[in-house]
């Protein structure tokens, strides 16, 4: 074990040693890719991240997760194997984009409210692109067509739910958590209501404190975000700079060749595999030429994997957790493949429906990123809020079908 601890080390010292040294040569290159890299954290990630994570922070304090965790986990037990807790977890993430329901999840497993499979299970389906980000900047700024967006929504949100269910298999032998508040007796709301109560309590803190407190950390965390963001833009330019990736793409190139796809999305890929706005950037910019079914595919490809950049920012925030990365990386991988074969499958029959619905999505102003944002933060990331919780309301009802028609067909045997 120590000597695969130490060959892990030292082929990390020899791939920085490797990234300082492109850097030494190329520093244009590398100024121009941290500059768009912060471009990229300033004009999308700050304001679709900050106000979430404050938000985040004080729903924790005031004991109302602990509330939708009490009404949900009749619902989500059942369907995913989480603790109901974890439907609110699902709305958030999926409402506000990564790493949110990554940061939740963490949070939950410190307060002992998830074990490791259960958190796993979470971070794996929860991590998906805010809507506001997929229709805004995706949709509208990169293939300059609000009408893609119900395609790209359908494939990874589609695409979210169905590793959500998959991972429910992901640790079956472990014992779940208690039930939120299970000793309570009595009407659900009244439990729930019981839950908030005590988490409140428990916390202590004054509201004063609390806003200070949340403002304080998620300032913090979105300048990490901002920081890999950077980091792994810069490392992808320089590398392609000293044609240190041009075996990659080789390898890129002959994937798509299998796929049926055009190996000229090669670049769209490799970027995305390194930071999802840069991959869903260079897929709407590819060449006119090229069937914009290919381009959206290998956009949704990108968005549902989420770059080593996100990934990143995964490992810090469940770093001081006992929840492991493999689970994570699996989910993110055959989400992606997912997602790209849902675009390819739906893109025919959404065809009719695609100028009938772009007409519904708000405006958003590609030039003045950061007052669109904010003005589309409340209709859009409701809308998804309530699209998710219907979700899983949908799914137990099916579930509970299911499940009554083969007790009934049991029965008869």
């Amino acid at each position: 074990m120590q000597k695969q601890n130490f060959t892990i080390a030292l082929l990390t010292v020899f791939l920085i040693a490797g990234i300082i040294f492109c850097l030494l040569l190329f520093p244009h290159e590398g100024m121009k890719a941290a500059m768009r890299g912060v471009s990229i954290w300033w004009d999308v990630l700050f304001p679709a991240l900050f106000p979430f994570f404050v938000i985040s922070e004080i729903m924790l304090g005031f004991g109302i997760v602990h509330f939708f965790g009490t009404l949900l986990d009749p619902m989500m037990r059942p369907v995913f194997r989480i603790p109901g807790i974890g439907g609110f977890v699902m709305t958030m993430g999926f409402a506000s984009g990564y790493p949110v329901g990554a940061k939740l999840t963490s949070q939950l497993w410190e307060q002992k409210l998830v074990n490791r499979e259960e958190g796993e299970r979470l971070v794996a389906f929860v991590t998906s692109s805010d809507p506001i980000f997929l229709i805004g900047a995706v949709s509208v700024g990169f293939f300059h067509d609000a009408s893609l967006a119900p395609i790209l929504a359908v494939a990874h949100y589609g695409g979210s739910l169905l590793i959500g269910l998959l991972m429910r298999f992901h640790g079956r032998k472990s014992e779940p958590t208690q039930q939120l508040n299970a000793a309570g007796k009595g009407w659900i709301w009244k439990r729930a209501f019981d839950a908030m109560h005590n988490a409140r309590m428990k916390d202590g803190r004054s509201i004063g404190s609390l806003l200070s407190q949340s403002i304080l950390q998620s300032l913090n965390l979105i300048f990490v975000v901002g920081g890999l963001v950077v980091f792994f833009s810069v490392v992808l330019e320089v590398l392609t700079a000293a044609k240190v990736m041009n075996a990659m793409y080789f390898l890129i190139q002959s994937m798509l060749q299998l796929t049926g796809l055009p190996h000229e999305l090669s670049q769209a890929v490799m970027n995305g595999l390194f930071e999802v706005t840069l991959g869903a950037k260079a897929a709407g910019g590819a060449d006119a030429s090229l069937a914009l079914s290919s381009k959206v595919a290998i956009a949704a490809f990108g968005l549902s994997w989420a770059g080593l950049s996100v990934h990143a920012q995964i490992v810090s925030l469940l770093s001081h957790t006992n929840m492991r990365y493999l689970p994570f990386v699996t989910a993110r991988f055959i989400h992606a493949l997912a997602s790209a074969a849902i675009v390819l499958l739906i893109w025919e029959p959404m065809q009719q429906f695609r100028r009938d619905v772009a007409v519904f999505f708000p405006g958003y102003d590609a030039q003045s990123p950061l007052s669109s944002f904010y003005k589309l933060l409340l209709p859009v990331s409701g809308t998804m809020a309530l699209a998710a919780f219907s979700v899983i309301v949908l799914l137990f009802l099916a579930y509970s079908l299911l499940k009554l028609m083969y007790e009934k067909v049991g029965g008869s045997r």
